[in-house]
């Protein structure tokens, strides 16, 4: 059975537009990293998230924790509020999670909690890092819920720009 035609019959044409309008993974950590030079800029830790779902964006944030006075306002977790805003459900499989440093306890916990279906992240965090570095939570079957994990993409940029900020910080 072949591949229809475009114009072949009426529907492939939109579906066309549908395949050309999904986001690639590299696209959604180029996001991610645009939220987190946002994030710099304002003054706060550049860790920027991007949640994404049958191909599109749904939610986009970066870290707020120093202008919201707030210690949850990381990035995952604001992103994971929004989407779940988004759906009109915490339950998030489906979603993929782009972040372009390694999620904290507390956000991995998070993103379990939620089901998101798969994490992206770009910087590994030898400080905090519960997603492979310090802990491996996504991945521990005595969890009721496991999500795939590829770390490394763009690590270099989401790296430099992290010791980029904090080297203006000392």
């Amino acid at each position: 059975m072949g591949q229809p035609t475009v114009g072949s019959n009426p529907t492939s044409s939109a579906m066309n537009q549908s395949k050309e309008a999904m986001i690639t993974a590299d696209e959604a950590m180029l996001l991610a990293l645009e939220e987190a030079r946002k994030a710099a800029g304002e003054g706060e830790v550049p860790v920027g998230a991007v949640g994404v779902a049958g191909g599109e964006v749904v939610a986009t944030g970066h870290n707020l924790r120093e202008s919201s006075h707030d210690p949850t306002a990381h990035a995952e977790m604001l992103v994971l509020r929004q989407a779940a805003a988004a759906r009109g459900s915490w339950r998030l499989d489906g979603l993929e999670f782009y972040v372009t440093l390694e999620p904290c306890l507390m956000c991995a916990g998070a993103l379990l909690a939620a089901r998101v279906s798969r994490l992206v992240y770009a910087a590994p965090d030898p400080k905090a890092g519960a997603c492979g570095t310090l802990y491996n939570v996504c991945v521990d079957p005595r969890l009721n819920h496991e999500i795939p994990v590829l770390s490394g993409l763009m690590e270099d940029e989401a790296s430099r720009l992290l010791s980029t900020f904090f080297a203006g910080r000392r």
